[in-house]
């Protein structure tokens, strides 16, 4: 059935200017984080949902939301589509996540998806398993086509800062085998609303986190175009 979406909002105009912050040596052996630059500061609730986050084992910057257009911030809209509540839609050509809520609404995350529409993951699956700070592994294409890049980690690569993966990974299964398909966070929050990735979905570190605190094993997702 296809996805209806009423996208009739009063879009209020956001101030958004740049909080200078001062950045702290980190000791190696330091249990407390200190603040880091770059953080930005909106009205709420996105001064909440984007702001630095110091509780996790690697520390994730706040978001320079000047680079990422206002419709991919995550917010509460309508949604009248027939799909349960708890069910995540993914719009592959709009660059929206939905995750539904009863009574015709939805959380809506602004996402990055396959450079080619042909490399995107279609139809339904369900989420199989699920990772904090995943480990990540460059398929043996990638390590093929693009070897210099790729070829040094080929072994894969440890959960953390600069693993691109993010903070967060959601796993795509279907008939209970990996897709080999995720939904994950990045370390390259502007690119959200492009077509980027080599066919996975990726949300803002911020955003997969919320996500992920959202929604079990076994939660039904659909992906259209």
């Amino acid at each position: 059935m296809p996805l209806r979406i009423d996208e009739s909002q009063n879009v209020i105009s956001r101030r958004l200017f740049l909080a200078g912050v001062s950045a702290m040596t980190l000791s190696a052996c330091s249990t407390t984080r200190g603040p880091r630059p770059n953080v930005i500061q909106v009205d709420e609730p996105w001064a909440t949902y984007y702001s630095a986050v110091y509780t996790e084992p690697f520390p994730i910057d706040g978001v320079d939301l000047r680079r990422i257009p206002q419709q991919f911030w995550r917010q509460e809209v309508p949604f009248d589509g027939d799909y349960a509540p708890g069910t995540i839609v993914i719009n592959t050509t709009d660059k929206f996540l939905y995750l539904v809520h009863p009574g015709g609404s939805a959380t809506r995350y602004g996402v990055g998806v396959g450079r080619e529409e042909g490399l995107n993951f279609r139809g339904n699956a369900v989420i199989g398993r699920k990772a904090a700070w995943p480990r990540w592994t460059p398929t043996a294409n990638m390590i093929r086509t693009q070897p210099d890049r790729y070829g040094p980690v080929a072994g894969g690569m440890e959960g953390g800062p600069t693993n691109p993966l993010g903070a967060r990974a959601l796993y795509l299964y279907r008939n209970g085998v990996d897709t080999h398909f995720r939904l994950h966070g990045t370390v390259e929050p502007w690119f959200i609303g492009t077509n980027v990735s080599s066919g996975c979905i990726r949300l803002i570190n911020q955003d997969i986190i919320d996500l992920y605190n959202r929604v079990p094993v076994g939660t039904r997702v659909v992906v259209m175009s």
